[in-house]
């Protein structure tokens, strides 16, 4: 038994070797560029790097300056508001479209289309259309009072304390059809024999989706929360074509930080710092969920 189980090793090993050999560029290009990267920021995050990066280590003083830095707060609670609300409004938003496509609507291609037609759009071209629609001027609030509510005031890219919320309508209008249509997929999938099971049991809709559908579609909603989240991460353009950061910096977020500081104020320790922070946000948030989807599972099983 036990030479027929160490001969039967090998074949394993050679089992699939053609995608094996395919996946080794992939594989040497992640781990060079990000691993290698990665490793690279962090080490000169503890220099004092300006244009160019130098070894001149200064231990944890970028850091220290970094978190003494009113700008970088203000991105860290931007990106914070923006994160938190941008996962519950885009998952029930693409959730209830989802469903209501779902009910066998007529003219279901024209609406999946028109949903997802904002993705097709760049964050760019999405920041420029909006800063339209909210500008004061010839936008939402001036077309509202035209109509005789001459006391109508929305303009959320011009007020401070609420700017980022006009950041974060205009990455739902882009990216809500996104979560529809995965959400669709995941309705679909879903046996039609668990829903006459639902109907013939008497019980609600919306119990059904609540019990029942939701939990079958986990992977799903997994898949549409990482997707969500890489975005929300790196979100930079679209603040930057809306408001520039401003006014001030009420709507800084950590990418443009980042940007700013390694390539307009000439200051890479402090970039790399900051990129560093941002790393560390991620794996904080990624490596107990892999744990429990994963190993915890593994063991579990």
């Amino acid at each position: 038994m036990t030479g027929q189980a160490k001969a039967g090793r090998p074949n394993q090993y050679l089992r699939n070797l053609n995608s094996k050999i395919a996946s080794i560029p992939m594989i040497l290009t992640a781990v060079v560029i990000f691993l290698g990267g990665s490793i690279w920021t962090v080490v000169y995050s503890f220099t004092s790097s300006k244009l160019l990066p130098r070894l001149s280590f200064v231990g944890l003083d970028q850091y220290h300056r970094l978190w003494a830095a009113p700008r970088w707060i203000m991105s860290i609670e931007n990106l914070a508001i923006y994160g938190v609300l941008s996962m519950i409004f885009s998952l029930v938003i693409g959730f209830m479209l989802a469903a209501l496509m779902d009910q066998k609507i007529r003219f279901e291609n024209t609406f999946r289309t028109i949903f997802l037609y904002p993705f097709a759009l760049s964050f760019i071209v999405t920041g420029l259309v909006w800063q339209w629609l909210l500008n004061p001027e010839f936008g939402i609030q001036s077309v509202v009072r035209s109509l005789g509510w001459t006391s109508f005031t929305f303009d959320p890219l011009y007020t401070p304390s609420i700017v980022i919320y006009g950041v974060l309508i205009a990455a739902l209008w882009q990216g809500t059809g996104l979560v529809m249509c995965l959400m669709l997929a995941g309705l679909r999938g879903i046996d039609e024999d668990i829903w006459k099971a639902a109907r013939v049991d008497g019980i609600p809709m919306w119990r059904t989706y609540l019990f029942i559908v939701i939990p079958m579609m986990r992977p799903v909603f997994i898949t549409t929360l990482v997707i969500i989240a890489s975005g929300i991460v790196k979100v930079y353009d679209l603040v930057v074509a809306q408001t520039s950061g401003g006014p001030g910096i009420s709507s800084e977020v950590p990418a443009k930080y980042v940007y700013d500081y390694m390539f307009q104020a000439q200051n890479l320790g402090q970039g790399f710092a900051a990129s560093t922070m941002m790393l560390v946000t991620v794996a904080i948030i990624i490596i107990p969920w892999a744990y429990l989807e994963f190993g915890g599972g593994r063991k579990r099983g």
